[in-house]
C-alpha cells in the first residue's frame, strides 16, 4: 500500500472549472496516481454515488486504490478500497466495525496525539496537515515540519502529508522521508492534467 500512496489525488470538480470530470481524473491516471479519494463537498448524495460508482470503475481500470471521503455508506455500496475520515466523522473504531477489515481506513490528523489515537483505533494511514497554505480546505490547520517529525518519529503506519504542496515545496516534505503526497488543485487546475502529475512523478 505504501508504493500506492506515494501520489495520492484528492478530487475537487470546481477546480476543473467545467472540464470533463472523468477524463480529468483518468488523465492523472495514465500519468501515475495510484490512489485517488472522491471528495466532493458540494454534490448532492445522488451525484456523489455516480462518481463514486465510475471512479470504481476507472481505477479498478488502473490497478489504483479507490478511497471515499466521509461517506461510509456509499464506500460500501460501490466497493471502494477504503474511506477517509476526518476528526469530526463517525470514529475510525466504528468504521472499522461498518467495513469490515480487509479494507482501508484513513485519518486525518494535525498533532501527535490524534496520530496517535488513529493507529490504535485501527487506521492503516494517516493524513498529515495542511501541511502550507491551502485554498481547497479553508478551516485546515496548519502543521509544522517539527510537529511532522514527531508524528513520523512515533508513528509506523504510512502518513500521507496533505495542503498546499506544490512542486516548489514539495522538497521540504521529501526531506522528511514521509510515504505519500495527497494533492487536490496543483493537479487539477492544470489544463494540461497529465503532463503536470508526471511532474510530481518525476520529483517524488
Amino acid at each position: 500500500m505504501r508504493e500506492k500512496l506515494k501520489l495520492y489525488l484528492v478530487t475537487d470538480s470546481e477546480i476543473l472549472k467545467g472540464r470533463d470530470f472523468y477524463e480529468s481524473i483518468e488523465d492523472a491516471l495514465k500519468a501515475g496516481v495510484k490512489t485517488v479519494q472522491l471528495r466532493e463537498k458540494k454534490a448532492s448524495g445522488k451525484e456523489f454515488l455516480e462518481k463514486a460508482y465510475k471512479l470504481r470503475e476507472l481505477t479498478k481500470k488502473y490497478n489504483a486504490i479507490f478511497i471515499i471521503n466521509d461517506r461510509v455508506d456509499i464506500a460500501m455500496l460501490v466497493d471502494a478500497d477504503g474511506v477517509h475520515i476526518g476528526q469530526s466523522d463517525i470514529p475510525c473504531s466504528e468504521v472499522r466495525r461498518l467495513i469490515g477489515n480487509d479494507k482501508i481506513i484513513g485519518v486525518s490528523t494535525q498533532n501527535l496525539e490524534l496520530a496517535l489515537k488513529a493507529k490504535n483505533d485501527g487506521a492503516d494511514y494517516i493524513g498529515v496537515g495542511s501541511m502550507f497554505t491551502t485554498t481547497t480546505k479553508l478551516d485546515a490547520k496548519h502543521v509544522s515540519i517539527e510537529e511532522l517529525r514527531s508524528i513520523k518519529e512515533n508513528i509506523d503506519i504510512p502518513i500521507v502529508c496533505i495542503g498546499g504542496i506544490n512542486l516548489s515545496n514539495i522538497s521540504t516534505l521529501k526531506n522528511e522521508n514521509i510515504d505519500g503526497y495527497a494533492i487536490v488543485s496543483e493537479i487539477l487546475k492544470y489544463d494540461d492534467i497529465y503532463s503536470q502529475t508526471k511532474k510530481f512523478m518525476d520529483v517524488i
